[in-house]
């Protein structure tokens, strides 16, 4: 927070900042992995920051829910057991439970307080938490990952932090090994995988280990997410099997309502900008 009640995200190694208009803080608290500050905002309601990052806002939340959810889960031919490593808001959890084929749903963070301010917080995120398809674990999620058996997950969403503290396991060739042999014979992997225009080597860079893991198929997708840094965000979903087929149909007419994701979306975003594939013909 600056005097004129400015909250600045910056982003020192591109030079660059992101700042929203601040009305009040309504709390802080240091969790026992991380701080937790929630604010409320002049124009994009209320903002979670962990440890001096962005991470929610009210206003422009759907972009990354829907878009870390739906195009993985309209890629599975049949996606009934869905984890997710994180997402202690809540929000990748509604999403994946508006699919009526989801059997099971389980969230594994491992910070519980992320998952408490939201409910008070962000209460529209959590809509979904008492579905009886949803189980909520507050445990480390690779410690998870690596006791889980064999096949017994169709996707996992890998709904992080960026890769430092906490988070910064879940960026390795020893995670994604564990989640290639949990994973079920059609089984997908997706997980943000930050901004392509800053962080473009650290998007090589975890592309490769997810092909050392054994994964075959790798898409990088698109989206804007305004309150990231550079405002633009990316997913990347790895397939332990065959290529995935988009159920085009199923998306089109999907018996749910989203405010940004649709059949036409989902293609679009998997459009790849120029100098990421030179990037990656250069690997």
């Amino acid at each position: 927070m600056n005097p004129s009640q400015w909250f600045t995200e910056q982003a020192p190694k591109v030079e660059s900042a992101f700042s929203l208009k601040i009305k009040r803080k309504l709390h802080e608290e240091q969790s026992e992995f991380q701080k937790l500050e929630i604010y409320e905002t002049e124009s994009f309601g209320n903002l979670m920051v962990i440890d001096g990052c962005t991470m929610v806002s009210t206003r422009d939340n759907f972009f990354y829910h829907e878009m870390v959810s739906h195009p993985v889960l309209f890629s599975h031919p049949d996606p009934q057991r869905v984890w997710i490593i994180g997402g202690g808001d809540c929000g990748t959890l509604r999403e994946v439970l508006k699919h009526p084929n989801v059997r099971q749903a389980i969230q594994i963070d491992i910070d519980e307080r992320v998952t408490r301010l939201s409910e008070i917080y962000f209460p529209e995120l959590c809509e979904s938490n008492n579905d009886p398809r949803a189980e909520l674990k507050f445990i480390d999620g690779i410690q998870w990952v690596k006791n889980a058996a064999p096949g017994s997950v169709d996707i996992i969403i890998v709904d992080s932090t960026d890769p430092a503290g906490p988070a910064e396991g879940l960026f390795s060739k020893a995670f994604y090994q564990d989640c290639c042999k949990c994973l079920s014979e059609h089984g997908m992997i997706v997980q943000q995988s930050e901004s392509a225009l800053y962080y473009l080597d650290l998007i090589g860079e975890m592309r490769g280990e997810m092909a050392l893991a054994g994964f075959q198929h790798l898409q990088t997708l698109f989206f804007p997410q305004c309150i990231y840094p550079s405002g633009w965000w990316s997913a990347t979903i790895a397939c332990k099997g065959n290529q995935p087929v988009f159920r085009e149909q199923d998306a089109v007419n999907k018996p749910f309502d989203t405010v940004y994701y649709n059949a036409e979306i989902h293609q679009a975003s998997l459009a790849q900008p120029e100098f990421f594939k030179k990037a990656l013909a250069a690997k």
